[in-house]
């Protein structure tokens, strides 16, 4: 669901996720068993009214949440500390998912011109905000900055409590989390940055709040799906080969999609994989993780709401190069 930063985004890590990444469990969750809960864009009384009902139970930050991030001339990056920040961040995802991409939108996502799933609740939202954009002036209505950019994170402690990892609708998590129960995950998804505002600095400012919130919350490792373009397997042989090949996480690491939806990877030889050519045709987002050390998963998995193939993505902060923990540290 993801993934994921908006596809198109540039920085040395890459786009951001499409659709969904959590990382990071307080506590062993070996135990933790896949939910029966509604997708995305569930359609009907009782899944709009689920719907809404997880909107009012939506659960606010902690008060390090609500502190600024970092900043970058008039974008700043914090997490949603409002109601009406999350519902901005979801009409952002929106516009970017269903009107400039290809996702296809539910009677109430198409209705509502949100893209809202149950999973929103109970995720921290960060926000990248632009303070010079042109406000619209209202009587009795302080002006606000614009939402531009939008991170959905699920820490383990909290899937835990309430319905699991977004993932687990495409991925068997079960082996990684009974192989690392003892590490603190964090999710990441949901990603996507407004058209005009794909650049560098807003990439960075993600990420510096992500790390931000890593060091808070002391998570040990990234998880999530990140997605390439299109729907037909054999026209995405070669990343697909190249990832399976070259990529692969170790087993303690290696999630595997659910056989129902299992699409496999290894379309190719190994020795007929042309790196230089597959590297050229992975998306910016997954060629980012790559220089990170990101490893993944057994399968890949077709999602035609979105019009993607999701792969499973693996990071643990450990192996993220001190060149880039620099570099995204926050300040002070």
């Amino acid at each position: 669901m993801v993934a994921n930063l908006a596809r198109g985004a540039y920085s040395a890590l890459g786009a951001g996720w499409h659709k969904g990444v959590q990382w990071g469990v307080g506590a062993p969750i070996a135990k933790l068993r896949r939910r029966s809960m509604p997708l995305p864009g569930v359609e009907g009384a009782n899944g709009i009214a689920d719907l809404l009902s997880a909107e009012r139970a939506i659960r606010l930050p902690e008060p390090f949440e609500g502190r600024s991030l970092g900043r970058i001339g008039s974008l700043e990056v914090r997490l949603a500390t409002r109601k009406s920040e999350i519902r901005r961040a979801q009409r952002l995802r929106y516009k970017v998912f269903y009107e400039e991409m290809s996702a296809v939108p539910s009677g109430l996502a198409a209705l509502s011109r949100r893209d809202v799933d149950s999973y929103d609740a109970v995720c921290d939202h960060l926000l990248v905000l632009d303070h010079a954009a042109p406000k619209r002036k209202k009587p009795f209505v302080e002006p606000r900055p614009k939402v531009v950019g939008t991170y959905r994170l699920l820490r383990g402690a909290v899937a835990e409590r309430h319905t699991g990892f977004y993932s687990e609708s495409e991925y068997d998590l079960a082996p990684l989390l009974a192989a690392q129960g003892h590490r603190r995950l964090l999710e990441l998804g949901r990603s996507c940055v407004l058209k005009p505002y794909r650049s560098k600095r807003t990439v960075e400012l993600l990420w510096q709040g992500i790390y931000a919130y890593v060091l808070h919350h002391k998570i040990d490792a990234l998880i999530g799906c990140a997605s390439l373009e299109g729907t037909d397997p054999d026209r995405l042989a070669l990343p697909l080969a190249f990832l399976h090949h070259h990529a692969r996480a170790p087993e303690g690491w290696r999630a595997r999609a659910l056989p129902k939806r299992a699409v496999a990877m290894d379309r190719m030889p190994k020795e007929a994989v042309d790196t230089k050519a597959a590297l050229h045709a992975l998306p910016p987002l997954i060629k980012g993780y790559l220089r990170l050390g990101a490893t993944f998963g057994d399968g890949a998995v077709i999602d035609h709401q979105f019009g993607t193939t999701d792969v499973f993505v693996t990071l643990p902060v450990e192996v993220i190069g001190a060149r880039y923990r620099g570099h995204f540290a926050p300040a002070g």
